[in-house]
């Protein structure tokens, strides 16, 4: 256990910033008590009710049919969708979307994302990088696990990072604490009963080789009281499924830290009301479940009640998390593309719009940034299964929120929307921008890793000049 010692600096909370400090830095590496204060002052941690809420489209969703069509490409290529005008001049998006047209003025459409590293699975929108950088270290940790790292501590009555993604990034545990080891791991509660995302056959045997502790348990033993479990001596015994997945990884500082702050969120309820949508407003639900026309669902699409996953993800935000990574799902159309996004389009319009609307009606749209992106594009040219098959070269995204200067479209490709031919934006462009709203600098923020080398946020990420 890494142990600052010093004089006391009492917080109005009533815990010390040495106890605090203490309880923050547990596991590998840590911070000083300046690079503390330098954090404090530039992200206000003491009140900064700056959140991330991170979409994962996932399989990988088609530009040329969503917000970069083609009308004047061959049939081969522009596909069936019709573009329609929205409120940005001279901009057009796919008929599927006629809401987000309708509000284009509070959203970013980047057209050039670049860098995609061919991957199926969430970790680059996790973290901007490879799956295979640092990895002999435990590989770069996810967004949400540096945001725990730099401004969680173990006395928060919410966890920093939650992860709500189905399906692959699920399956491929995408939303990794890597080198910062499990104490900064994403709480991960168990949300099939609500969302259904039915897995492949292939994944389904991915999963089951992974074992069988996939998510986060926040319950405990009905015999232990609260005060036995205040006391730390008597931690261990009163937790349950935390305990034993992070004993498995014989890191004991990290069982330390996580288990206290599991206990912290246990005792507070606060979470765990903000997880409970059955108390959410009947109005609210139905803001979040749009009415779609009668379309062919695919075995492994979501429905319409998956829109009520960016519901939980701003009450989990109201309730004090900083981070929530969410998944919709399936982009994945190698076959059947356009009957798919006939399916899927409307219910992703629907929610993105509802949830951007909300924000703002409640005053937390400027605090609270929201990306939706996948793991690449789809191939321009249509295969014999009327599908689009991978393309890394270039993929959509869309942002909103966070005191961004909404309204833009940036970046443009070619006739075909194969290619980048104006403004590429790298992932890690936008992972720096998401870092800068939450007030943290990526390019002079470092945390120590295992070999006690400082690694920075980013290695080549510069936030996008043109929203911030």
């Amino acid at each position: 256990m890494f142990t600052v010692f010093g004089r006391k600096h009492r917080h109005c909370d009533g815990i010390s910033r040495r106890d605090f400090l203490t309880a923050g830095v547990m596991g590998i590496g840590g911070v000083t008590l300046a690079d503390l204060r330098r954090i404090e002052a530039a992200a206000g941690i003491t009140n900064s009710r700056k959140a991330v809420i991170n979409i994962h489209l996932d399989g990988g969703p088609p530009q040329m049919d969503t917000i970069d069509l083609k009308p004047n490409a061959p049939s081969e290529i522009r596909g069936e969708f019709s573009p329609i005008s929205t409120r940005l001049p001279e901009f057009q998006i796919t008929e599927l979307m006629p809401q987000m047209a309708a509000m284009a003025d509070r959203f970013v459409f980047l057209r050039s994302l670049v860098g995609a590293e061919g991957r199926h699975d969430a970790f680059q929108c996790q973290t901007g990088f490879s799956m295979n950088d640092l990895q002999s270290i435990g590989g770069r940790p996810a967004m949400g696990s540096m945001i725990t790292k730099i401004l969680g501590g173990a006395t928060d009555v919410a966890p920093s990072f939650v992860d709500l993604m189905q399906g692959r990034p699920l399956v491929r545990d995408s939303a990794r604490a890597g080198f910062l080891g499990p104490a900064y791991k994403p709480f991960r509660p168990d949300i099939s009963r609500w969302f259904k995302r039915p897995l492949e056959d292939g994944m389904k045997k991915e999963l089951a080789a992974q074992g069988s502790n996939h998510a986060t348990s926040l319950s405990i033993n009905t015999s232990i009281s609260a005060e036995r479990l205040q006391n730390r001596a008597q931690l261990l015994g009163g937790l349950d499924r935390l305990r034993r997945d992070v004993d498995s990884s014989n890191m004991m500082d990290a069982l330390d830290t996580f288990n206290q702050q599991a206990a912290t969120i246990l005792l507070s309820g606060k979470f765990a009301a903000a997880m409970d949508l059955e108390s959410e407003d009947p109005k609210i639900l139905k803001r979040y479940t749009p009415v779609i026309s009668k379309t062919k669902k695919f075995s492994t699409a979501e429905d319409h009640f998956s829109m009520r996953k960016f519901l939980l993800a701003r009450r989990l935000i109201e309730a004090g998390v900083r981070c929530v990574s969410v998944s919709f799902s399936d982009f994945d159309t190698h076959s059947s593309n356009f009957s798919r996004m006939r399916h899927m389009l409307p219910i992703l319009d629907h929610g993105l719009c509802a949830l951007v609307s909300d924000l703002e009606e409640r005053g937390m749209l400027d605090d609270v940034s929201i990306v939706a992106w996948g793991e690449f594009g789809r191939t321009p040219k249509i295969n014999a299964n009327g599908g689009r098959d991978h393309w890394p070269r270039v993929a959509p995204a869309i942002m909103a929120g966070g005191g961004i200067r909404a309204g833009q479209v940036i970046g443009a490709t070619d006739r075909t929307a194969g290619d980048v031919i104006a403004r590429p934006i790298h992932y890690q462009d936008v992972m720096a921008t998401l870092y800068h709203n939450m007030g943290i600098d990526a390019a002079s923020t470092t945390v120590v890793d295992p070999s006690g080398r400082p690694q920075y946020l980013l290695d080549r990420g510069q936030r996008i000049g043109e929203l911030v």
